[in-house]
């Protein structure tokens, strides 16, 4: 069988269907109904395509976009990792005994809640010995500076004594050495009366019977019984023997304030050592002072001091970590960053203060541009990139760190802009320009254009609204050109 006879066959086997199943008389008026429109609205849209072909003597038919006044907005996209901008890891205060800890790694918590809490027992304890530790080393300081200050009075007690002391004791011995001046002066004198009266006597001699003779013999008796009992010589030697008894008392307590001195001087503190004590018991106090502060602030267990994500925990319960061991890591949810990096060609477009839009997991957030690393580092692809921070203004709880998240970061905006579609504009070593229609030949037009966003850029000059630009490009398009132009979507429209 040849292929003519298949479709042959075919063909009346369609027939037969069609004669079997007669179509809704309704639904045949609509179709022939829409089949009429429709030839007229190509008829039509034929007519019009004649009759500008016709008015015009026109060529090349081109398709145009007029130029408009709108809002620009010019933005940038990218993505980057949602990290917390404050970190806080917790240490160990205290040595003691770890009583719970509450959370795990992952573990999403609100300000205040504890996240370690130390055993009751073990803090109590500790609280007891370090108070008790703090009154040991007051009471230390104390007994110190009361025997220092013993000592210090009883050294000047001895230093003024002995100066007194020795003052009397030379005033004594001066005044000891003056009697015995007056009694070696009291003999001497007696004495010599007495030679003199033996040498009248032995002149009156040749004469024992004189009265002269007999007076000078009652006279040397009497000088011999006044040098052995003068009365004033006994005085004086009486008050000697008084003043020796004084002046060895002083000796005696001169003695005693000299050990006195020695027994100070040696137990009392000097400047230096004084400042010692005062400076370790000072050391010893602002200790004790901090840890029992330190006891005192983790008594309802260590508290999270903002809301957050824990993401480390490096202690078990029951155990004994040594002061400053780490023991939980906490990540804040109340400040929040996407950190981004930028290629050079992006780098000039951003700048800090710059307003962004957030999309994480579906959610979106207002944030802006808060820094821009003053370096570059190199990316998995060796381009050079530059790290920068959008900080987010409103986080919630829905927010999740370390994924990746959509930032469109706000460039610049101008409204009332004049505005073609990007694709309209070509460029060339000399700068961009466009093709416009003007009296129905294609005009070559220098443009400056300003910010672009997806869809449309502005022009700063070059173009005014309602100008006609050749939506074509310029590689079947010459200058002086004839055309007929069809506005964009016009034949639609029509």
């Amino acid at each position: 069988m040849t292929r003519e006879d298949n479709m042959s066959k075919e063909t009346e086997t369609k027939k037969e269907k069609t004669l079997r199943t007669p179509m809704d008389k309704k639904k045949k008026r609509k179709i022939i109904r829409r089949c009429v429109l429709g030839g007229v609205v190509v008829l039509f849209v034929l007519f019009r395509i004649t009759t500008s072909i016709s008015a015009k003597n026109a060529g090349l038919i081109v398709q145009t976009e007029a130029v408009t006044i709108q809002d620009i907005e010019q933005t940038m996209n990218t993505s980057g990792i949602v990290k917390s901008e404050e970190t806080k890891t917790y240490f160990a205060p205290l040595s003691l005994k770890i009583g719970s800890v509450s959370v795990a790694a992952g573990d999403s918590v609100k300000k205040g809640q504890p996240l370690i809490v130390y055993d009751a027992g073990a803090l109590e304890n500790a609280r007891q010995m370090e108070e008790l530790k703090q009154q040991a080393s007051e009471g230390g300081y104390e007994s110190s500076i009361y025997k220092n200050n013993k000592y210090i009075a009883e050294l000047g007690e001895a230093n003024v004594n002995l100066d007194v002391l020795e003052q009397q004791i030379a005033d004594s011995e001066n005044y000891v050495k003056e009697l015995q001046q007056k009694i070696d002066d009291k003999k001497a004198a007696l004495a010599h009366e007495g030679t003199l009266l033996q040498i009248s006597l032995l002149d009156w001699s040749d004469k024992p019977d004189s009265e002269e003779y007999l007076n000078l013999q009652k006279l040397i008796q009497y000088n011999s019984y006044e040098q052995q009992n003068n009365k004033d010589i006994q005085a004086w030697q009486k008050e000697i023997e008084t003043y020796q008894e004084i002046i060895a008392g002083y000796k005696e307590y001169r003695s005693e304030m000299k050990a006195q001195k020695s027994s100070a001087e040696s137990g009392s503190m000097d400047t230096g050592s004084k400042s010692q004590l005062e400076a370790n018991t000072q050391m010893e106090r602002l200790g004790s002072e901090e840890t029992l502060a330190s006891m005192e602030e983790v008594k309802n267990g260590i508290l999270a001091d903002f809301n957050g994500i824990v993401t480390e925990v490096s202690v078990v319960e029951g155990a004994i970590p040594i002061q400053g061991e780490k023991l939980v890591t906490l990540e804040s949810t109340d400040k929040v960053k996407v950190e981004i990096t930028v290629s050079k060609y992006d780098l000039e477009k951003i700048v800090v203060g710059q307003t962004a839009t957030i999309n994480i997991a579906g959610q979106k957030y207002d944030g802006k541009v808060t820094r821009i690393n003053g370096m570059a580092t190199t990316n998995a692809s060796g381009a050079a990139v530059v790290g920068a921070e959008i900080e987010i203004d409103n986080p919630d709880s829905a927010i999740y760190l370390g994924i990746e998240a959509r930032v469109e970061i706000h460039i610049a905006r101008v409204a009332g802009a004049v505005a073609i579609p990007v694709e309209l504009i070509n460029s060339d070593k000399e700068g961009d320009f466009v093709f416009i229609v003007d009296n129905g030949v294609v005009v070559k037009k220098r443009i400056t254009t300003g910010i672009t966003s997806d869809s449309y850029s502005e022009v700063i000059e070059g173009l005014s609204e309602g100008d006609q630009v050749i939506a074509a490009t310029g590689a079947d398009l010459e200058e002086g050109m004839a055309v007929t132009a069809i506005p964009s979507g016009e034949a639609v429209s029509q």
